[in-house]
């Protein structure tokens, strides 16, 4: 027998997030969450950036003997492109992603590749496991046995993740080969869904019946009736028999999908070309550019004219308006030692600063891990004043965490936004 996926994704930004950092994506032979963090509005493009390296994967069957191989090449690839993303726009300095994916390969092999805390559960004979293991600071407490598993499931640093894609050459994800069998049913989420849906309500779920689509659906809306503040993204692949499975495109939700131009092609197109496509469009490759009108001659003298006349009309209004914008808005941002909060935007026109200090708080810089020390120092943009406070709680219960962890006499991780 052939064994072939059933698959469907979803995605929501959640109740709080103005933006959705997680991207996720399900294909025949490819499925995969990553929950992107950090920087200056940098967190949809890491989680962008890595699934479009991997969404190519998914054209192809992998052989068993080199799919570890390839999946670590192809990550060292991705991380590569967060590294190459930050030296060209300084502003996204900080930013980086989680990742749990599953590849295809040989007859009934599954390739797992995972980094961070973004999880898969594998639904067997009515039985449901964790396949992945969180990297963060809450995870070493259970490891110790300093903490209960029940007790990590509502630990107010559950977030504070040690390992992800930064970009920076020692970020290593674990690698593994499983086994599929018919009827197994594998749920990839970010922690949208798992830090506020209990482990025995998505086990309920899982086992209930309903169709993968279905699945996903219900997952989602748990999470947020449950309040979640966080996106939420959610993956359902469903082992079946290939010959009572039609074929179908691709699905790609989140960050990564609102980013594409192109992956909205023909349904003539292969997953193979729409996976290429993706990866273009994430990558930044521009689209061609089209004449309208290609017998007629150019005359880039006559459009140089009309756009300089309407600049020059638009300045004063456009002057004015980018000013009072700048008034409604918030980033946090360094003063000195400690985290500060500041009014406006953190640029300058000439002597004019176009942000104002509103506050210095008492968090040390030197309490923060490097991933959120380097996204302070390359500020954070909120989205008004309630959500700086948020944030700057958020930065607080990291930074008194890390120095519980510095005083257990470990290495202190890199928070997740």
């Amino acid at each position: 027998m052939t064994l072939a996926i059933d698959y469907a994704a979803r995605t929501d930004v959640g109740l709080v997030r103005s933006r959705n950092e997680d991207s996720g994506y399900a294909g025949p032979h490819l499925l995969a969450v990553a929950d992107g963090m950090g920087g200056h509005a940098g967190g949809d493009i890491a989680s962008s950036l890595v699934i479009a390296r991997l969404a190519p994967l998914d054209g192809d069957s992998h052989g068993a003997d080199d799919a570890l191989e390839i999946l670590a090449r192809t990550l060292a690839k991705a991380n590569a492109s967060l590294a190459s993303a930050m030296q060209k726009e300084p502003e996204l300095k900080g930013m980086g992603t989680t990742l749990s994916a599953l590849m295809r390969c040989g007859s009934t092999g599954l390739a797992l590749v995972h980094i961070g805390d973004s999880r898969a559960f594998l639904l067997r004979d009515g039985a449901v496991t964790q396949i992945t293991r969180d990297h963060s600071f809450v995870q070493s407490l259970v490891d110790t046995g300093r903490i209960t598993e029940e007790e990590a499931e509502h630990h107010p640093q559950r977030s504070l993740v040690t390992r992800v894609l930064t970009g920076a050459p020692e970020d290593e994800p674990d690698l593994s080969i499983r086994q599929a069998r018919l009827g197994d049913r594998y749920l990839i989420c970010s922690d949208g869904l798992s830090d506020y849906v209990g482990r025995d309500t998505i086990a309920e779920v899982l086992g209930s019946g309903l169709p993968p689509d279905g699945t996903t659906a219900k997952l989602v809306d748990l999470a947020l009736r449950a309040g979640a503040p966080d996106n939420v993204t959610v993956v359902i692949g469903d082992i079946v028999d290939a010959t009572s499975t039609p074929a179908s495109q691709p699905i790609i939700v989140g960050a990564v999908a609102d980013r594409r131009r192109e992956i909205a092609a023909p349904a003539t197109l292969s997953p193979a070309a729409k996976a290429a496509a993706l990866r273009r469009e994430a990558l930044g490759t521009p689209d061609e550019e089209l004449d309208d009108d290609p017998g007629t001659p150019a005359r880039p003298w006559l459009r140089w004219i009309a756009v300089a006349s309407l600049v020059v009309l638009a300045a004063g209004a456009a002057l004015y308006a980018a000013y009072d914008w700048t008034r409604s808005q918030y980033f946090i941002g360094d003063n000195g030692a400690y985290v500060a909060v500041y009014r406006g935007i953190p640029q300058d026109l000439g002597p004019i600063h176009l942000s104002t200090l509103t506050e210095v708080t008492t968090i040390p810089l030197t309490d923060l891990p490097s991933f959120e020390r380097s996204a302070v120092d390359s500020t954070i943009s909120v989205a008004d004043e309630a959500e700086a406070r948020s944030r700057v709680e958020s930065l607080r219960q990291t930074a008194q965490a890390c120095r519980l962890q510095r005083s257990l006499g470990t290495a202190c991780g890199s928070g997740a936004s």
